[in-house]
């Protein structure tokens, strides 16, 4: 039997969080909206003590969803928290998610505070706000690049005032995924944190978010943090849709499930590339404009021959459908069907000559639509 991970979507928190995007809050609910039908469990909808309009944002979003926990984003002081509890009051089921620096370079040089101070500052946090929300979530951050036993006994400290999640973050992309997998076996053997949600969450830095993630979940992981089209800091986050997809094409390896619905995937891609203006890259894994289309001639006589020979994600199970765009690479199988596609049925040396004259456009780079092209070649 397969086991359930939880999908904890931070698109409109860490995603937001990149680079002149700036979500009006009836955006955020918009979002947030179809997040639920995408069939998330958790919606980090914001930041609510960064800016009155993040405040809006995440109050928006606690009330236009009604299944997916909604979580606020905290540091660990009491004005934050004050301001989260506030945002979250009209959530069905609300989190506020902790966070604070557990590694030397954080705990020295931005926090200023010893590892015991550190220590005591997560305490006090969680025991703030435990009695005042649903759930509360704590956050390590930066612990790829902390001591994994000093990440442990934060984390106990953590669960002990309260919180039912502790979260694991690759906050700066550094891991690899065998340190990363290390990492989260080091705190789940830990017998004070053998009932607490583990989560991952990871940025891609060095291109590894999604893997790093994976190799998370395979070590005991039981919440997945991620972004819909890897939004995020700097390089972005682990992307929401790679990592669903992955955990259900390769079933057999993982034997983990989610709850999302892979249809609701492509429609989601697009609503948050509209609205953050962040256009998706054409080589995108899963949802970019490429990752079905194939000119290739031998990709595509052998996908007309059997889908599977090129495809490893049938399309239409994220909401999307196969091409087989026409250039100079394309093959004579593909050119005779996208012609007896348009009414225009080739065969012999009729087909052959047409077929000459197309690769002659291609060849030259023409951009025109195969209409305009197909009335070139069969004039």
């Amino acid at each position: 039997m397969s086991r359930r991970i939880q999908v904890f979507d931070t698109t409109l928190r860490d995603g937001e969080q990149s680079p002149g995007i700036a979500l009006q809050p009836h955006e955020k609910a918009e979002i947030a909206e179809q997040l639920e039908r995408l069939g998330v469990d958790v919606v980090e909808a914001g930041f609510p003590g960064a800016s009155p309009g993040d405040f809006e944002g995440v109050r928006a979003v606690a009330a236009a969803v009604e299944r997916p926990v909604v979580a606020a984003h905290a540091r660990a002081r009491e004005e934050d928290l004050d301001a989260a509890v506030e945002a979250l009051a009209g959530a069905r089921r609300s989190r506020i998610h902790v966070v604070i620096g557990t590694s030397p370079i954080h705990m020295e040089h931005k926090l200023g505070l010893e590892p015991e101070e550190v220590v005591e500052q997560a305490r006090r946090a969680v025991a703030y706000v435990a009695s005042r929300v649903d759930e509360v979530e704590f956050c390590c951050e930066d612990a790829t690049r902390s001591d994994p036993e000093f990440v442990a006994r934060v984390g106990r400290t953590a669960v002990a005032a309260g919180a039912s999640v502790l979260n694991l973050p690759d906050t700066v992309g550094y891991a690899v995924p065998e340190q990363y997998a290390e990492l989260v076996a080091v705190v789940r053997r830990c017998p004070e944190l053998r009932g607490v949600t583990l989560s991952v969450h990871c940025h891609d830095d060095l291109g590894l978010a999604v893997a790093n993630s994976l190799a998370g979940i395979r070590a005991g992981a039981d919440q997945v943090e991620c972004t819909v089209n890897g939004l995020g800091e700097r390089a972005g986050n682990a992307s929401l849709e790679e990592i669903v997809v992955a955990l259900k094409v390769r079933a057999d390896h993982f034997g983990v499930e989610s709850g999302v619905d892979t249809t609701q995937i492509a429609a989601t891609s697009r609503l948050v590339a509209a609205r953050t203006r962040y256009a998706v890259q054409p080589n995108k894994a899963v949802v970019g404009a490429n990752a079905f289309a194939h000119e290739s001639g031998i990709h595509q006589d052998g996908l007309l021959k059997d889908a599977r020979t090129y495809q490893i994600i049938d399309p239409a199970d994220v909401g999307l459908r196969m091409t087989l765009p026409l250039g100079k690479h394309s093959g004579r199988h593909a050119f005779a069907k996208a012609c007896a596609d348009r009414g225009v049925v080739l065969a012999g040396e009729e087909l052959n000559a047409a077929f000459r004259r197309f690769k002659l456009l291609a060849d030259r780079g023409r951009e025109a639509d195969f209409d305009t092209l197909l009335e070139g070649v069969i004039a």
